[in-house]
């Protein structure tokens, strides 16, 4: 079946990703990628959407405007757009606010116009940062490691998942999305549209413009490939916190699946993420890196951690998982490898990124 596809923040990481990924395997598709080239970096990825033959729209998802239902006609909408950073929302809560809530209000609007199917991603920074940082975990050599028995439903050594307590302050960012979360889930209510929430953990792979708090994973390999010194913050400045790691190409084997399930999915949430099998601590991601790019980078240990932070999470991906059949592919030093193939390739163009 032919659709047509709008993808929101298409020119960021994840929405470029998932825009050419579709665009290959259903050249007759008719997508679209919109987005405000905000983040630094996004336009590196208009000429890659332009030779896809995908159409771009310079546009904001916080003014209502560039949503024209008339000139768009979406029957899917995939909504990537948001501003991302825990840290970002604290510095400049207005435009997190506008984007990350007004703009899915926008969006929803837009879908409840044309009868759009809604796939929207969320977080796992919707759930809340105490809870989070109560989890029971053993510290090891090179990593902190969940322990099996937790005192708080929707936790266990495999992570956390859907049922985690959402009670409690989450960042200002992860409010934007919960909310967004419930206004979605009303509105499909509302005007019979079918939709998926996505929760997804660390996503990762080349074309990441990483930063410290969003995308550590490719800033990590950058940094040491350009050698540039780094920072173990928190935690006693050991790099033990830990993280579950999602490759983009396997977010965008789950999408396709499930925008051809959306019959059978409507109406769920799941939390997305490289699960337990997919894990990484800082120092480990530091031995890999060194691994691959043949170097070692200074690496300075600060004690105090900072705001919204917690040591550890790990996404229990175990119902996403049996309701589609989806399995990560990507293991970690595939995925870092494939960064530090990327970043090789194109290194002229992406380093000033990460000056």
């Amino acid at each position: 079946m032919t659709r047509q596809v709008l993808i929101t923040g298409g020119a960021g990481f994840v929405g470029s990703t998932l825009a050419l990924g579709l665009a290959q395997r259903y050249p007759d598709w008719q997508i679209t990628a919109l987005d405000n080239l905000k983040r630094r970096g996004s336009e590196l990825n208009l000429p890659r959407l332009k030779q896809a033959g995908i159409q771009f729209i310079h546009g904001d998802v916080r003014n209502q405007e560039d949503l024209d239902p008339v000139a768009l006609k979406p029957d899917l909408i995939v909504e990537c757009s948001a501003e991302p950073s825990v840290l970002a929302g604290y510095a400049s809560p207005g435009y997190v606010l506008q984007t990350n809530l007004v703009g899915t209000i926008n969006c929803l609007e837009l879908a409840r116009q044309t009868q759009a199917d809604f796939i929207f991603l969320s977080t796992s920074r919707i759930y809340p940062i105490k809870s989070l940082s109560s989890l029971q975990f053993k510290e090891t050599e090179t990593r902190f490691q969940l322990l099996e028995q937790q005192n708080l439903p929707g936790a266990s050594s495999q992570g956390v998942a859907e049922n985690f307590p959402l009670n409690g302050s989450r960042s200002l960012y992860g409010a934007t999305k919960l909310a967004s979360e419930l206004l979605v889930a009303e509105y499909a209510e509302a005007y019979g549209l079918r939709t998926i929430i996505n929760r997804c953990g660390v996503l990762t792979g080349p074309w990441q413009m990483g930063k410290v708090d969003q995308g550590v994973f490719a800033l990590w390999m950058a940094f040491h490939y350009f050698k540039r010194s780094l920072k173990y913050i928190g935690y006693g400045g050991t790099g033990k916190q830990v993280r579950d790691f999602l490759h983009v190409s396997d977010l965008l084997n789950l999408i396709d699946l499930q925008i051809h399930q959306l019959s059978k999915l409507a109406g769920q949430t799941f939390n997305v993420g490289g699960g337990v099998n997919n894990t990484l601590s800082l120092c480990e991601t530091t031995q890999l890196c060194q691994e691959i790019c043949g170097h070692s980078i200074p690496i300075t240990p600060l004690p105090a951690s900072r705001m919204g932070d917690v040591p550890i999470f790990i996404t229990d991906s175990s119902k996403v998982m049996y309701a589609t059949g989806w399995q990560p592919q990507k293991d970690a030093k595939t995925t870092l490898t494939e960064i530090y193939e990327w970043l090789h390739k194109f290194e002229q163009q992406v380093s000033e990124i990460f000056l």
